[in-house]
């Protein structure tokens, strides 16, 4: 995991702490896997998931069009095997490799767990989430529960290389009834 915030006038796209950010996670990730691929004992191959994302906003005031108010929690779900100091050893290996990067001090190792949610898939753009989030409004009013919490996505697509109108997002919302 690691946190951050959207700077003043950015968005997610053009933030350099969230890109700083997610590439740290990703060279987390990797080094985790390939460590447990390549080591001699018992080695173990697993995919690297796809990076998920919980959303808040620091003024209490969601608005789509307003992207420097996000705060951020980025995350890539790990193994179980992964311990503390694998984690670390990990780290060790990516600052030998590519240097004290400010991003790998905000990387840790930690269990979340969800609980109760709502979950849809959201197909298109980004900026059309909020249509997909209010259906999921919708039916919690309907069914007796309320959303509360950080607004969770799972991004099975990349923004980067996929046409926005085929981004594959699953959007989850914790409940409570």
């Amino acid at each position: 995991m690691i946190d951050g915030a959207i700077e003043p006038g950015m968005t997610p796209g053009i933030s350099t702490m969230f890109q700083e950010n997610m590439q740290a996670l990703y060279s987390g990730a990797y080094t985790l896997k390939f460590m447990l691929k390549q080591r001699k004992q018992d080695p173990i191959d697993y995919p690297v998931m796809a990076s998920e994302g919980l959303w808040d906003v620091r003024d209490g005031h969601f608005d789509i069009t307003v992207k420097d108010n996000w705060d951020y929690t980025l995350m890539i779900l790990q193994p179980d095997v992964i311990t503390q100091e694998i984690f670390a050893d990990a780290l060790a290996q990516m600052r030998k490799k590519k240097g004290a990067q400010p991003a790998f001090a905000r990387l840790r190792l930690e269990t979340w767990e969800e609980g109760l949610c709502l979950q849809i898939m959201h197909l298109g753009p980004y900026d059309t989430e909020p249509a997909t989030v209010e259906k999921m409004h919708v039916f919690a009013s309907e069914n007796g529960y309320t959303p509360y919490g950080k607004h969770h996505e799972i991004y099975l697509g990349n923004p980067l290389r996929a046409d926005p109108s085929k981004l594959k997002t699953i959007l989850r919302h914790p409940i409570k009834q």
